[in-house]
């Protein structure tokens, strides 16, 4: 998974068990409809002083111990099973777990040839719950950063012909449990993991422009029908999934 929606159109939409202040809080935040690495998204985290909070923050997680705001590494994800005890991702995992609420995904269909991106998403239209973990990086000048990974583990409830394979997905009450330090180790937190029946769909390979965001991008395509002038832009690299890369 390297690209997700998240516009929550109202508090209802979101899976039953959250606290209504933060299901306002995410009903309330900007509709992103192509959340790609460095984007920023809405992220429910438990700050400083333990309250449970929506902030923005960008994805792909920047090490506190950075000298950039920025790494080599893809950290958009991490392996759930190696995440408690990498040097990049430990620090945030025993101090910062935070929760992710999506619309839906984006991910290859890559038995088709040529590939081709797929949405995928709850079937009775509820938003995701995934967990991952974020950290708080700043320098001696001043600046600051907030950002996020998604947690991801094998996951048989992904359709076919996806692979297997995708976030970390929770039910509201474990969410809870996870964000403020219940859930301790990787397999505490994958048999907890829940995820509700989804479906999947072609989409247009338009969402690749990092500059697309709107609700066009979700509606469904025929990947066979003639393609035109305005045929999709073409994928622009961020698109593999890790066990692709």
């Amino acid at each position: 998974m390297r690209r997700f929606a998240q516009a929550i159109a109202e508090s209802a939409t979101l899976p039953p068990g959250l606290p209504a202040a933060i299901a306002r809080a995410l009903a309330d935040a900007p509709d992103r409809y192509n959340v790609g690495k460095a984007s920023e998204a809405a992220v429910i985290a438990r700050d400083g002083d333990g309250s449970i909070v929506v902030a923005d923050m960008r994805w792909g997680l920047i090490p506190r111990w950075s000298k950039q705001p920025d790494t080599p590494y893809t950290t958009v994800t991490a392996r759930l099973e190696r995440a408690a005890s990498s040097r990049i991702f430990a620090q945030a995992w025993q101090q910062r777990p935070c929760v992710v609420a999506m619309t839906g995904y984006y991910k290859w269909d890559r038995q088709r040839r040529p590939p081709w991106p797929l949405f995928v998403q709850r079937q009775d239209g509820l938003a995701l719950l995934a967990a991952g973990l974020w950290e708080h990086w700043e320098d001696g000048q001043g600046e600051q950063l907030d950002s996020f990974t998604v947690l991801t583990a094998p996951n048989t409830a992904i359709p076919a012909p996806l692979t297997a394979d995708g976030p970390v997905f929770v039910e509201a009450t474990t969410a809870m449990d996870w964000l403020s330090g219940a859930i301790t180790t990787p397999a505490r937190l994958q048999s907890r993991a829940t995820t509700a029946p989804l479906e999947a769909y072609p989409v247009s390979r338009a969402f690749g422009d990092p500059t697309r965001d709107d609700y066009t991008l979700l509606e469904p395509v025929d990947p066979d029908a003639p393609k035109g002038d305005g045929a999709p832009a073409a994928w622009d690299g961020d698109g593999l999934d890790e066990d692709d890369a």
